[in-house]
């Protein structure tokens, strides 16, 4: 009978032990046998301070854009994961002829009109423009006399609109005139967190909920919400503040990080959403990402007359197994960019609005040619410039060149750029001979390795594998041979600042003089590995 006891217990006690039990009582248990229905980011790459608004069934976002061209792209959608971009709302050079630098926008729809405010900070300030459709064409802004940046329009139930932006001081505004209306009063504090930006107003069951991102947009990130029961305060901070971060251990080792800056939607179906920002590192510590804030979505509880609650524990996740409204998946669209359209896709940019006769696509010919200006990438202005966003951690960027400069200053080639530092790969002639450069600059160190080139086209190729730039070429056929390669970190945001991403682009300078040859380019083809 002992015997019987003994083994017994021993076998109890083995079962117990070997069960896996979670050492902190603080994070949810992840159920491994869910199906994952969507990813994060839902879009991919320097697409960053997402702001959604919803008409019937149909779903709009736009993000922040800095100093590129066109500016705030329009995305599209029917289920809140699928995303495709349908156009800009600053696409025309006399919006802002030049110092373009836009920060967070808000994208809003009221009686029949699409109302996009964003802050300029290079010059002007604030301001707003109109669409009847989303797509385009977008008016002319209107510049308003409110401080801060990332303004917010709010439409109340008696048809009067507000804004409010990262003072906290809410005016009412006559949208006809851009002019506003009696007092600005300061309704918040904010929750005590650092750099308050991006504020939102929402009303729900009598209540105003006044949302915003709160700590910077590092690691400190978050987002943070209070409620009043009028429009003018005071507003009550919600005790559970902050409702989205990854400083706790609900958001510690995930693989995106630095979330916040959301915005909410109510779906056709009633449920709640929330997008938002945060990046992927491309290195594990010290954390260096290089593709920017991306857009991520996560669902939100707000059962009535209580606080929205996110995502359960305030974190956002890759792989999310959240029910979403039927998915509408749009078709890819191809690797291969061949030029020969009538104009570029809406995934192309500038760095500022372009000088045009730089640029010039033959669709017959199925080339896109660029002429050097004397600026270089990193100088202030608009240089001979267009790339796309790098939107994958693991890619392979290449195209094909024909270029034949006379003049020993003049180069063309492919680069990767990040708030004006870049690494290039670029064709030069020195003394009449051809050859490639890859040329990487490191604040004010730039280091350069060459090689000679055959008469006729090269095709460049740069690939990232996360830590690591590869920089390889080919011609005549032949296999890819590399030249050089470098740390990613080094265009990551932590090292060259600001709140952009990389890009992929082709270029063209005359490095201080107008460039007299063209770089023919027969194609661009960008493809995630």
């Amino acid at each position: 009978m002992r015997h019987f006891l003994a083994c017994f217990f021993l076998m109890g006690a083995t079962n117990l032990f070997s069960q896996e039990v979670n050492p902190n009582p603080w994070v949810m248990s992840q159920d491994t046998t869910a199906r994952v229905t969507y990813r994060n980011p839902i879009i991919p790459g320097f697409y960053s301070d997402p702001s959604v608004c919803r008409v019937g069934d149909d779903y709009y976002l736009i993000t922040s854009t800095f100093e590129f061209f066109p500016g705030v792209p329009v995305f599209h959608s029917k289920d809140l994961v699928n995303w495709e971009q349908i156009g800009h709302c600053i696409h025309r050079k006399e919006q802002i002829p030049k110092d373009l630098n836009i920060f967070a926008a808000t994208l809003r729809y009221h009686e029949g009109t699409f109302y996009m405010i964003t802050t300029n900070v290079a010059s002007k300030g604030n301001f707003f423009v109109t669409a009847t459709d989303p797509a385009g064409p977008w008016s002319n802004p209107k510049w308003i006399d409110v401080g801060g940046i990332d303004p917010d329009l709010f439409f109340d139930d008696d048809g009067r609109a507000y804004v409010i932006s990262s003072t906290f001081e809410l005016t009412e505004i006559d949208l006809e005139t851009g002019s506003l209306k009696g007092e600005k009063r300061k309704v918040w504090n904010g929750n005590g967190g650092r750099y308050p930006e991006a504020p939102h107003i929402y009303k729900k069951d009598g209540f105003y909920y006044l949302m915003a991102a709160e700590g910077g947009t590092e690691e400190a990130h978050s987002v943070t919400i209070a409620r009043s029961n009028t429009i003018w305060g005071p507003y009550i901070n919600n005790p559970a503040n902050p409702i989205v971060t990854h400083t706790t251990v609900a958001g510690m080792g995930k693989p995106i990080q630095g979330v916040g800056h959301g915005d909410l939607v109510q779906a056709h179906d009633d449920s709640w959403w929330m997008v938002l920002h945060g990046y992927r590192s491309v290195a594990d510590y010290p954390p260096h990402h290089t593709l920017g804030r991306e857009t991520c979505l996560v669902p939100v509880s707000w059962p009535e007359g209580s606080w929205p609650v996110v995502n359960k524990n305030g974190s956002v996740s890759v792989d999310m197994t959240q029910p979403t409204l039927p998915q509408q998946a749009f078709a890819p669209k191809p690797a291969r960019d061949l030029f020969n359209q009538d104009k570029l896709g809406l995934e192309w940019n500038y760095i500022q609005p372009p000088h045009e006769k730089n640029f010039d696509l033959d669709a017959d010919k199925g080339k896109l040619s660029l002429k050097g200006s004397k600026l270089r990438i990193g100088d202030k202005g608009n240089p001979t410039f267009v790339g796309r966003r790098l939107t994958d951690i693991k890619f392979s960027a290449t195209t094909r060149l024909q270029f034949d400069p006379k003049n020993d200053n003049e180069e063309a080639g492919m680069t990767l750029v990040n708030n004006g530092s870049h690494f290039d790969l670029m064709v030069a002639t020195q003394k009449g001979q051809k050859y490639l450069v890859v040329k990487l600059q490191f604040g004010q160190t730039i280091y350069r390795s060459e090689v000679n080139l055959k008469p006729g086209p090269v095709d460049l190729r740069i690939e990232g594998t996360g830590p690591e730039f590869i920089f390889s070429y080919a011609q005549n056929g032949e296999g890819f041979k590399i030249i050089e390669r470098a740390d990613a970190r080094f265009l990551s945001t932590e090292t060259v600042g600001w709140f952009t991403g990389v890009y992929v682009g082709l270029y063209a300078t005359g490095n201080g003089s107008a460039a007299k040859a063209a770089a023919y380019y027969d194609w661009f083809e960008y493809m995630r590995k």
